[in-house]
């Protein structure tokens, strides 16, 4: 590291299980930010702050005032902007170091493939199931390592995916029913839930990379934060899992 990278990253080289051994597997480190929404806007400052070396971030949206209630990359100067650039440019004010790569671009069968086989860690921060379990099996079949995020109203859930532990079929075998769970423009979200998630998030991939602590796997961690409540429900391989249990 040079001297400014010293100065930047000081108080993560000082910590017990970092040092700079671990920011400098940080710099080297290329994770991957599927959705540049609620969950994504504080996964990518964070990440970017933290110095991992390159970070992709993917969405096909543009800003709106109804996301900025949540989505704090953005500002309302952004409006109607691609939320990719709009996020691009905040990490890079906050750490001009950082290579960050844009995929304004609908993640299906093909893109999600092409993009995700680039990156060490995924971070699902999208907001609808079909491209949860998408993102799932792609992450599984590739053998990458994900952290799956998800939040509804006053709450929400994560747990962490690495090669031989349980993944997101094994806790649910399929995405619900079209209808059966509201989206969040129907039943709302508490902007700060999504906040807590994300930074979640965030620290499950900076462990990742640093090997610091413990990660999610095997582990559900769920938070109400009217109740300020937060547990954790120990997940099993599912030995019937059509994404995993042939891995």
């Amino acid at each position: 590291m040079n001297e400014e990278q010293l100065k930047r990253y000081a108080r993560h080289i000082v910590l017990p299980g970092i040092g700079s051994e671990g920011q400098e597997k940080l710099l080297a480190a290329k994770a991957l930010v599927i959705g540049a929404g609620g969950l994504g806007s504080p996964v990518a400052l964070y990440l970017a702050a933290a110095g991992v070396g390159r970070i992709g971030i993917a969405d096909a949206d543009t800003v709106s005032v109804s996301n900025l209630q949540r989505q704090v990359i953005h500002t309302t100067a952004d409006e109607g902007r691609p939320k990719v650039e709009s996020a691009r440019e905040k990490m890079k004010a906050i750490n001009p170091g950082v290579s960050v790569d844009t995929y304004c671009t609908m993640i299906d069968d093909k893109s999600a493939l092409e993009i995700i086989s680039g990156y060490d860690f995924i971070i699902d921060a999208t907001d609808n199931f079909k491209t949860k379990f998408l993102i799932n099996d792609v992450c599984v079949a590739l053998g990458k390592p994900f952290s799956y995020g998800g939040v509804l109203r006053f709450g929400g859930q994560t747990l962490t995916h690495l090669p031989s532990t349980p993944c997101l079929r094994c806790l649910y075998v399929d995405e619900p029913p079209e209808g059966t769970v509201p989206r969040n423009e129907d039943a709302g979200v508490l902007g700060s839930v999504v906040g807590i998630l994300g930074t979640i998030q965030a620290t499950e991939a900076i462990k990742y990379f640093t090997g610091a602590g413990s990660l999610l796997t095997g582990r559900l961690l769920s938070f109400d934060a009217l109740a300020m409540e937060f547990r954790t429900l120990s997940i099993f391989a599912n030995p019937s899992c059509r994404a995993c249990a042939h891995k």
